[in-house]
């Protein structure tokens, strides 16, 4: 028997590293959310052009100020500032190898405003580019965290509330007990229109601790979570769990 959770955000970054939007509907299929981190922006290195790193939040908490949306065939992109790029991201023809976490990804660059926007925002020579779907996703391709949990863990961190985004999961769904999902390894839920299988704890970095609209370290989240939740082997505290699409549907 499949259980259903109620689904009470949806969202996801069609940039790497930048705002996490929530949405009305979000499509789920085997490889994750439809549109999730489809593309990424990356610093070539400069003695071998084929060749980058894709930038990440954790290192680059300013680009969680920056609101990336598509819409329809284009890219839309606004800086805090109000300054903007509006247009298609089209291909270039040019491939580039990145490190991303250790492992090694191909990236297809593309052209247009955006690029020369980022660039500006920070600071350094930045370039844009398309991912395959899962290529820029740390582990599984779905993440979800819960109501309760969030808010336990506000109350730790002396806060009436946290905004979701902070953690930027594609499901916040609807619980009573805090870190329940802790118990649901193997379990399938259903979401919506679709189907997942739960997986394991997912492990959080410094990323936590930075404002979701501004990108600002604003609170110590990531150290009032390490205070009473489980540590992997790397000293980072679980909340929230990976889950993999069994059935595709729509959510929201």
């Amino acid at each position: 028997m499949t259980d259903e959770l109620r689904v009470v955000r949806a969202g996801f970054a069609p940039i790497k590293g930048t705002r996490h939007l929530a949405y009305d509907q979000v499509v789920l299929d085997a490889q994750g959310a439809v549109g999730d981190r489809g593309l990424a922006l990356v610093s070539v290195d400069p003695e071998d052009p084929a060749r980058g790193r894709v930038l990440r939040t954790v290192q680059n908490p300013s680009l969680v100020a920056v609101r990336a949306e598509v819409v329809g065939e284009r890219l839309e992109v606004e800086l805090p500032d109000g300054e903007s790029a509006v247009a298609e991201p089209a291909a270039t023809g040019e491939s580039i190898t990145c490190d991303y976490w250790g492992r090694d990804v191909e990236l297809e660059l593309v052209g247009g405003p955006h690029g020369e926007l980022f660039s500006r925002w920070l600071d350094r020579p930045v370039r844009l580019a398309r991912a395959r779907r899962g290529d820029v996703v740390f582990a599984g391709s779905v993440s979800v965290v819960t109501t309760a949990s969030l808010r336990d863990l506000a109350g730790r961190t002396g806060q009436d509330a946290l905004d979701a985004a902070r953690f930027r999961p594609n499901l916040v769904v609807e619980t009573d007990e805090p870190y329940a999902e802790d118990t649901w390894l193997g379990r399938e839920v259903r979401v919506g229109g679709a189907t997942l299988r739960i997986g394991v704890p997912i492990p959080r970095c410094a990323v936590i601790d930075i404002h979701p609209d501004t990108g600002e370290r604003d609170l110590r989240v990531l150290k009032t979570l390490a205070t009473h939740r489980p540590l992997n082997r790397a000293g980072e505290p679980a909340f929230g769990v990976f889950a993999e699409v069994v059935t595709a549907g729509v959510v929201g």
